[in-house]
């Protein structure tokens, strides 16, 4: 990136990287789950939580039987946790009309469908200075300037970068590379199975939030580019939710739920708002409906409570549902 201001800056050229390869992950092929054996396998859940999820399932079938819209946002951990083929067989399907992640969640993508592995051990690389630093996550930055030259969003360029032949061949050039971009396991990817079903895959980021900006061809305005159009398909989309349809927020505790917060003010502006909507929200911890009005709580501040699961359907006539516990179980 160019820089004429008046304020030092970090030089990223000084960045040394290693192929991804000699790197020890902690998610393998074999972590992740099966479609099929999942459905074959009773899943220990408490009442309330069967409870809520039949209710979740009935509306997801109705939308998807009415053509109305089941928008998915999840974050990283959905990867780590093995849980992609699962949403690749919904995907399938036809229960997912878009899918919105952050960083995070496109390069553990990225790096299962490149290597079949992912998540390195944060607390051995980092005192080393290696965190994030493998070479491979270079090809993400390369594909985004390549996006950012064709004035498309974040996730197709993902989606071409793994799926299309021609566009990876631009991103080689970028590269200056001497070999070809090999992907050994797009079967697995989120980002592929999206862009082979023409399913939107929006992606939400910051600037300094994931490793590929620690990267010397990192260029925030091709980042930034690329995500920007991909929240105007997300917008777009939330304005097809005003003759109603399903949200879900999967572990994004932040993002999903400021992201669709947003999109869903400018529908309304536009005469578009959400009617009757179901959102669903999926977390880990309590939810306390007595504290998203009271700003000396705590539980206030947790955005995915407070958006999601109430103030945004309770805006709109619709019903929020809280699923709380491990998302390999729920």
């Amino acid at each position: 990136m160019q820089y004429h201001g008046k304020f030092p800056i970090f030089d990223p050229n000084q960045i040394k990287t290693y192929p991804v390869a000699d790197r020890i992950n902690k998610v393998q092929l074999e972590d992740l789950a099966d479609p099929e054996r999942t459905l074959a396998t009773a899943i220990p859940l408490a009442p309330e939580q069967e409870d809520v999820l039949d209710q979740l399932a009935k509306h997801i079938v109705l939308a998807v039987r009415a053509g109305r819209p089941v928008i998915w946002f999840t974050g990283a951990h959905l990867i780590k946790n093995g849980l992609g083929p699962i949403l690749i067989d919904l995907i399938r399907r036809g229960a997912v009309s878009l899918l919105g992640t952050n960083g995070a969640g496109t390069i553990h993508d990225f790096e299962l469908a490149l290597i079949g592995q992912t998540s390195e051990y944060v607390p051995n690389a980092l005192p080393q200075g290696q965190f994030g630093m493998a070479r491979e996550f270079g090809y993400i930055n390369a594909a985004l300037l390549e996006g950012q030259h064709r004035l498309i969003g974040f996730g197709q360029a993902l989606g071409q970068l793994i799926c299309d032949s021609d566009f990876r061949r631009a991103v080689e050039k970028r590269l200056n590379l001497d070999h070809p971009i090999v992907f050994k396991h797009p079967e697995v990817s989120l980002i592929a199975a999206c862009h082979q079903h023409n399913i939107p895959l929006t992606v939400h980021v910051g600037i300094g939030t994931d490793v590929i900006d620690q990267h010397p061809n990192f260029d925030g305005s091709a980042k930034g580019g690329c995500s920007g159009r991909d929240f105007l398909i997300y917008t777009q989309h939330v304005t097809n939710l005003d003759k109603g349809g399903v949200v879900l927020n999967i572990g994004s505790a932040v993002t999903g739920p400021e992201v669709l917060l947003k999109a869903v003010s400018m529908a309304g502006n536009i005469n578009r708002p959400p009617c009757r909507i179901v959102t669903a929200d999926f977390d880990l911890k309590p939810y306390h409906l007595n504290a998203m009005n009271d700003e000396s709580n705590c539980c206030y501040y947790f955005r995915h409570h407070k958006s999601v699961a109430t103030r945004i359907p309770a805006a709109f006539q619709g019903q929020g549902l809280y699923i709380q516990g491990d998302q390999r179980r729920t």
